[in-house]
């Protein structure tokens, strides 16, 4: 605890000396930086190349979204759908928590493609319908059992219950 105090007392002197190192503290502690804002749309072949080397992707696999006023920029369409969970949970990744690499693009829709979304990495294996029509044949199979069984009914097989009775001897505890 004595160490925390400390140290909140240096940042208060640190502070009241220059006032210029609060700003930049929260300046540099900010979420966003103008390296992550995308740049224009790519018009040439050379900001295209340029676009493509910023983003760590070689010149033909690098793909930008369409200009169509939405604000991705220059921003690369990479594959989108396969999530986080179809991912190899024992590669050594460089970011296990997020499973990603170090300069890795990432989708622009990423949030609807991390752990804690549903995402269906691959086509379903039967139609909807398939399971649909197994659902129906199950639920009119137990109907079907239920009325064919509704006159045969089970129970314990149990003897009847043996009451006293005047005159009768049910149990002697003689030798």
């Amino acid at each position: 605890m004595s160490a925390f105090v400390k140290s909140v007392c240096l940042a208060q002197k640190l502070c009241a000396a220059n006032p210029a190192v609060v700003r930049q503290a929260v300046r540099s502690m900010a979420g966003w930086n103008k390296d992550y804002k995308p740049a224009p749309f790519p018009q040439t072949e050379k900001e295209r190349l340029a676009a493509a080397k910023k983003y760590y992707l070689l010149p033909e696999e690098y793909k930008p979204y369409a200009d169509d006023g939405l604000g991705y920029g220059d921003y690369p369409k990479v594959g989108g759908g396969l999530g986080v969970e179809a991912k190899d949970n024992y590669y050594p990744w460089d970011y296990p928590e997020h499973k990603r690499n170090q300069h890795e693009p990432i989708s622009a829709d990423h949030d609807l493609y991390s752990e804690d979304r549903w995402s269906q990495a691959e086509p379903p294996r039967y139609k909807n319908s398939y399971y649909f029509i197994v659902f129906l044949s199950v639920m009119s199979g137990c109907l079907a059992l239920y009325y064919w069984l509704e006159d045969k009914k089970m129970y314990r097989p149990v003897a009847a219950k043996q009451y006293p009775a005047e005159g009768v001897k049910h149990y002697t505890f003689e030798k």
